[in-house]
């Protein structure tokens, strides 16, 4: 009784520092400037370089001035964003050096691309045809490089057709890559296809495609959850990580938070724009129930948010003697699991979405949606003067390859590895945290 009072105080007390809706209120403490992209601070959200997390921010708050439009401000630093990312044709995606931003066969860096869509349809609105031209040429640009020059699983091995998730991780497909790349894909889908239906429904098989393979070989039915990552040939020295063994040969020994996160929302996302007569959309619509219910197993009961890894409580903890690799050990230290907020808002961003759209039934997942969103705001939301933070997110986390030995993907790693610290005011939770606040307005009437 106590904990419920407290948390009712202190929800109260949030609530308190400002009438703004919650995502406004993270866009102006963070979306527009002062966040951090994999450990590098951002100043201003205009002057940020192409990075999935600076373009996971700029989405978030493109998205909150659509729902906001009386917001200016908010479409105009993402208009700045894209325009320092792009040529003056838009036909080249650059550094600040004029270089490609684009690397070979890099999954992660396509992801920013979604910000192009609406700021061409809100340009071509304008009248502004110069600008709407070049979003949509940057926006076929990322599409073609995926779906015409990204390497993918070779014909004969199993999951032929897979995107790589990146050239360094050959034959390697990632939980995070489903929204890095083929969420976008499906974005130019929707929005401008092609002369030919028959290459439009072959695209979208391929979209559907990639979902079905990494579901195939990373689902498992025991837990109800994915495993981060999956190597078709595990055999390779750049997937040291995998198992070698059946039932789950080639998937990596853990079910991280954040990677089911990605995946979960880049679900939600296709299901919103995928033609509903094609014929895989309900093969998509299948998986995106299936991580439903397992994350609602998995939702811990007293926060109502989820851990960094999710099958373990907090009272895991890394073994304080690490792992192994060619003889040395990495990963050493007894860092404990702990409550996550990257995850936590992806997943309550795609059941809110989720449940908007009708995908599952708010009488099974309302209440267990809305515990979740009031547990992003006591476990994660602090405030900061007239601003708020958002606490415990893992920086970042990966597998391999082979001259990265400590990436082992197992709890150790996950919890104590070098590059998985806990930080605060990460992009990747400062963005998906707005997008879940969205859906909760919108559920809410505002």
């Amino acid at each position: 009784m106590k904990k419920l009072i407290f948390t009712a105080m202190f929800v109260a007390g949030l609530c308190s520092l400002s009438a703004q809706p919650w995502s406004q209120k993270m866009v102006e403490s963070h979306g527009l400037g002062d966040f951090y992209c994999n450990r590098a601070h951002q100043n201003v959200l205009g002057n940020t370089g192409w990075d999935y997390v600076g373009g996971l921010v700029a989405n978030s708050v493109l998205k909150a001035w659509e729902m906001y439009p009386e917001k200016a401000e908010y479409y105009a630093a993402v208009k700045s964003y894209a325009d320092r990312n792009i040529s003056a044709d838009g036909k080249m995606i650059i550094t600040s050096n004029g270089r490609s931003a684009l690397g070979p066969s890099n999954i992660d860096d396509l992801a920013a691309g979604k910000v192009f869509f609406m700021l061409y349809r809100e340009e071509l609105k304008k009248g502004n045809t110069t600008d709407a031209d070049r979003y949509k040429n940057a926006a076929t640009l990322i599409r073609n490089t995926l779906k015409s020059d990204h390497s993918r699983i070779v014909s004969g091995v199993m999951g032929a057709g897979g995107f790589y998730h990146k050239a360094q991780y050959p034959s390697q497909m990632w939980l995070d890559g489903l929204y890095m790349g083929p969420a976008v894909y499906a974005q130019w889908q929707y929005t401008f296809g092609t002369a030919d239906p028959r290459d439009n429904t072959d695209s979208w098989t391929d979209i559907a495609r990639q979902f079905q393979i990494i579901n195939r070989y990373t689902y498992d039915s025991e837990k109800q959850l994915n495993y981060h990552a999956w190597a078709a040939l595990p055999a390779d020295s750049n997937a040291f990580w995998s198992n070698r063994t059946e039932p789950y040969m080639g998937a990596s020994p853990e079910f991280w938070g954040r990677g089911m996160g990605w995946y979960f929302a880049a679900l939600v996302d296709v299901l919103e724009i995928m033609p509903k007569d094609h014929p895989e959309y309900g093969a998509v619509l299948a998986i995106y129930r299936q991580v439903a219910a397992g994350l609602k197993r998995w939702q811990d009961p007293v926060s109502g948010v989820w851990f960094q890894l999710l099958q373990h409580d907090g009272s895991v903890k890394a073994d304080g003697k690490g792992d192994i690799v060619r003889g040395k050990a990495y990963n050493v230290g007894t860092q404990a699991n702990y409550l996550e907020a990257s995850c936590s808002c992806m997943f309550t961003y795609a059941f809110l979405k989720g449940i908007r759209l009708g995908y599952i039934d708010k009488a099974t997942y309302g209440l267990m949606t809305e515990k979740a969103f009031q547990g992003l705001l006591t476990t994660f939301i602090r405030p900061n003067g007239a601003k708020i933070d958002i606490i415990q997110s893992c920086a970042s986390a990966g597998l391999g390859p082979f001259n990265n030995p400590s990436r082992t993907g197992t709890v150790n790693y996950y919890l104590a590895g070098r590059d998985v610290a806990v930080v605060e005011n990460e992009g990747k939770a400062i963005g998906t945290f707005i997008m879940a606040a969205l859906e909760h307005e919108m559920a809410a009437g505002k």
